[in-house]
């Protein structure tokens, strides 16, 4: 071979290997960056939790400011929430206040319901149940103290404490609504009965809570939360899902009552 071929040779040599080089490099760099951002969205991840835990380890509930219809308790220990003389369409919740699609439906959903009964275009009835008894703790243990300790806020206070609990509602999975956190809550929103932490420390509402839950389940089949009925009519997801959906369903069933 002669020098010249054997030069040649040599740079088309140096050239690959330099190729070889800076693919390697652009793989480091590209694998680098993708490194780089799953720790970013981890850290990103594990410090929301942190926080949300946090706010609900020291958070402080806010009473609900607004106006707002009337409210009152039934024997049955439901919540109804209409103007006077309102009494069809009747929207009914069943809920879970450990529920994440109810905390989901809560938040999209939940100021339209308050402004179309206080407009008095609907009478709301608020049917929280342990829907979550099957499970294990603490998401068991959690949907009942919820539901129990719901039971034990007056009902005026009863959206204030509503929203509470959807507003600090613990991951599934996680340990949350102490029987500390739940009475320091009550009285963050107004609370004054002086029965109230007795309530919600001795469980006094778990008999009610056994029969609404009973009642949700067997009586009425429910299934799964949210789930909502208008005038007995079980609501189909589409029908409620977003605050456009819930108002146009209403609208309807107004128009078809006149």
């Amino acid at each position: 071979m002669s020098k010249a071929a054997r030069e040649r040779s040599a740079r088309e040599r140096l050239a690959a290997e330099r190729k070889r080089q800076e693919a390697r490099s652009k793989q480091r760099r590209l694998l680098a960056i993708v490194l780089g951002s799953v720790v970013a969205v981890a850290v990103i991840v594990v410090g929301t939790v942190l926080i949300v835990d946090q706010q609900r380890k020291n958070g402080k509930a806010e009473p609900h400011t607004g106006a707002l219809a009337p409210l009152s308790r039934q024997a049955d220990g439901s919540i109804v929430m209409a103007q006077a003389g309102v009494a069809k369409p009747e929207l009914e919740i069943f809920e879970d206040f450990q529920c994440p699609i109810c905390k989901q439906f809560e938040e999209s959903t939940g100021k339209t319901i308050l402004e179309l009964a206080q407009q008095g275009k609907v009478k709301v009835v608020y049917r929280p149940f342990h829907l979550f008894g099957q499970q294990q703790d603490p998401v068991k243990i959690n949907s009942l103290r919820s539901a129990e300790a719901a039971l034990c806020v007056p009902a005026d206070k009863w959206i204030s404490y509503h929203d509470a609990l959807f507003k600090f509602q613990p991951r599934e999975g996680d340990e949350g609504f102490s029987p500390d956190d739940l009475v320091k809550w009550g009285k963050d929103v107004g609370v004054t009965d002086a029965n109230f932490e007795k309530c919600v420390r001795d469980e006094q509402k778990k008999p009610q809570v056994d029969a609404m839950t009973k009642y949700a389940l067997q009586t009425r089949a429910v299934d799964g939360t949210p789930t909502l009925f208008l005038d007995g009519k079980k609501l189909n997801s589409e029908q409620f899902t977003n605050p456009g959906a819930l108002r146009a369903t209403i609208d309807a069933a107004r128009a078809a009552g006149k």
